[in-house]
């Protein structure tokens, strides 16, 4: 885990305003999203391709998906589709080295179809994120507390320690990830992804020279949003009063889409305020990203800027909180 930054005490580095626009890293690419549309940018072996696509905001075809708390999960699902899609697409270009299918997967061709099994990447795709993320970070927790016999009727204790071990496999998953090669470069590129957020927040021409002393850590990074998914996990947890733990794995399973709207809710709040409450909530986020954001070189940061400069939108201001 690289801990090094850039210094960012120098006057025309400091934020001038919040942009509602944001971005993921993919392989070799970057996907930024703003107000109108979202763009895919990746850096193939022939050159820089480019993939923009006009946005429609979800609140248009169903008023109900805008209302606060709603919005939430329902953004959350949209951001996990269009993610998986954008790193499918720069997997593409990158294609690994080509191997004899095996049985099963000649099986699935003949009695699926190759093209149903295209369509079927990105739901299962989404499906296996979200059920990786909610079985290691929400339900292992719980059966490991709940192998302590003398815990089970101590729930405030349970509660606590429940927690703690969360935040501990959080630690522990970010430290593992990181140290993956092939992880390495998809953080540069995450790294150059936020710098060059942070130098248009700070209004200043989108330069490698003016992107490459930025910080790499930004509030409103998707880290972050994981962290505050944990820590209202526990909180809420707290309203867990039974002791069985299949019965409290269950129920937390029903509650989680209340704990992704409030952290949700907490984002949009950290993005749209600078004061000492924004800065207390996402100080621990920030130092998450320590772990899933390395310095990118000059090339990753040229890849970020292209893609930002496609989702800028032609009002000034529209992409202001």
């Amino acid at each position: 885990m690289a801990k090094s930054d850039k210094n960012t005490n120098c006057p025309e580095c400091q934020e001038k305003f919040k942009t509602m626009i944001g971005g993921q890293a993919l392989i070799e690419g970057i996907l930024m999203r703003g107000p109108d549309r979202q763009a895919i940018v990746v850096r193939s072996p022939d050159g820089l391709v480019e993939k923009v696509e006009e946005l429609h905001p979800l609140k248009d075809r169903c008023k109900v998906w805008g209302w606060p708390l709603i919005r939430g999960v329902v953004n959350f699902l949209d951001s996990m589709v269009s993610g998986v899609k954008a790193l499918t697409y720069s997997a593409d270009f990158f294609p690994e080295d080509e191997e004899e299918p095996s049985a099963f997967d000649r099986w699935l061709e003949k009695h699926i179809g190759q093209k149903t099994l295209d369509n079927l990447v990105v739901p299962l795709g989404v499906c296996m994120g979200v059920v990786f993320a909610v079985a290691l970070f929400m339900l292992l927790p719980t059966f490991l507390v709940g192998l302590i016999p003398a815990i089970h009727e101590r729930l405030l204790l349970r509660n606590l320690l429940e927690g703690v071990v969360k935040v501990l496999i959080f630690v522990a998953y970010l430290g593992l990830v990181s140290r993956m090669k092939d992880m390495r470069r998809v953080f540069s590129y995450h790294g150059a992804e936020h710098k060059t957020i942070r130098c248009y927040e700070a209004k200043l021409p989108l330069t490698v020279e003016n992107v490459r002393p930025m910080t790499r850590l930004h509030p409103r990074c998707g880290t972050s949003f994981l962290f505050v998914v944990i820590i209202i996990s526990v909180l809420v947890g707290t309203l867990i009063q039974v002791s069985n733990t299949l019965l409290r794995a269950a129920l937390k399973l029903l509650l989680l889409p209340v704990v992704v709207a409030v952290a949700y809710e907490i984002n949009r709040y950290v993005g749209r305020h600078d004061n000492a409450v924004t800065r207390v909530l996402t100080k621990p986020g920030m130092w998450f990203q320590y772990f899933t954001t390395n310095e990118p070189d000059d090339s990753m940061i040229e890849v970020a800027i292209r893609a930002l400069e496609l989702v800028i939108p032609e009002e000034a201001g529209r992409d202001q909180w």
